[in-house]
């Protein structure tokens, strides 16, 4: 009998271990799941200032605004998000640059002059599209702008975002298509409304396959 109570006894201690350390590894799994976003992924060595975009600008994000991956090692990339900013060019680049913000995306482009500002590396997963999914396999570009003004969509700057659309594409072999390159309001439960129906997609697609055919020349 005293070697049954010990077996029963050393049991109940085993199995509910087993039900501690079940319950711990739930509630482990549950807040890795709550804390995506600040896994990070490979830290490929980096340069300062280094950019993808030749001629563009670099002015880095804050670190919390995007997270650290190795596209496309990691996740494909396979989509162009097109933003627009709802302010001004400093505006955008200097919340992006805030850690109380929680978005960036990886390029900001200036209304006047059609200048580039890469502001997180393409290898890097920024917080733009409001979508985990989209924004592992997206790369997300904010146009100077406003929704409502449509004369805020200088020549220039559709001129400048469709070269630097073509580029990426050629990176990263993305079709040069609708399918793509989308709108930020057009992602999967996205909240915003960005760019708008006064955003000239015909006008956008047309110069971005020029500019694509103008590689292969």
């Amino acid at each position: 009998m005293a070697e049954e109570g010990i077996s029963r006894r050393k049991l109940l201690i085993a199995g509910g271990a087993t039900v501690v350390v079940g319950t711990a590894a739930l509630a482990y799994r549950e807040e890795l799941s709550r804390l995506w976003w600040q896994v990070p992924g490979v830290d490929r060595q980096r340069t300062d200032g280094e950019v993808d975009q030749p001629g563009a600008e670099w002015i880095a994000a804050s670190r919390s605004n995007l997270r650290y991956a190795d596209r496309p090692d990691d996740y494909r990339i396979d989509r162009i998000v097109v933003h627009v900013t709802e302010g001004s060019f400093d505006t955008a680049v200097r919340v992006f640059r805030d850690p109380m913000h929680a978005a960036a995306a990886h390029y900001v482009i200036r209304a006047k002059d059609g200048h580039v500002t890469q502001m997180a590396r393409e290898l890097d997963v920024a917080y733009h599209a409001g979508n985990r999914e989209y924004n592992e396999r997206s790369i997300g570009i904010e146009h100077e702008g406003f929704v409502d003004r449509p004369s805020s969509f200088t020549k220039v700057m559709y001129e400048s975002s469709a070269r630097l659309a073509a580029d990426i594409c050629a990176r990263y072999e993305i079709p040069v298509d609708r399918k793509h390159i989308i709108g930020h309001d057009e992602v999967p439960r996205a909240t915003h409304t960005d760019p708008g129906r006064h955003w000239d997609w015909d006008r956008y697609m047309k110069l971005v396959r020029a500019a694509a055919e103008k590689q292969k020349a």
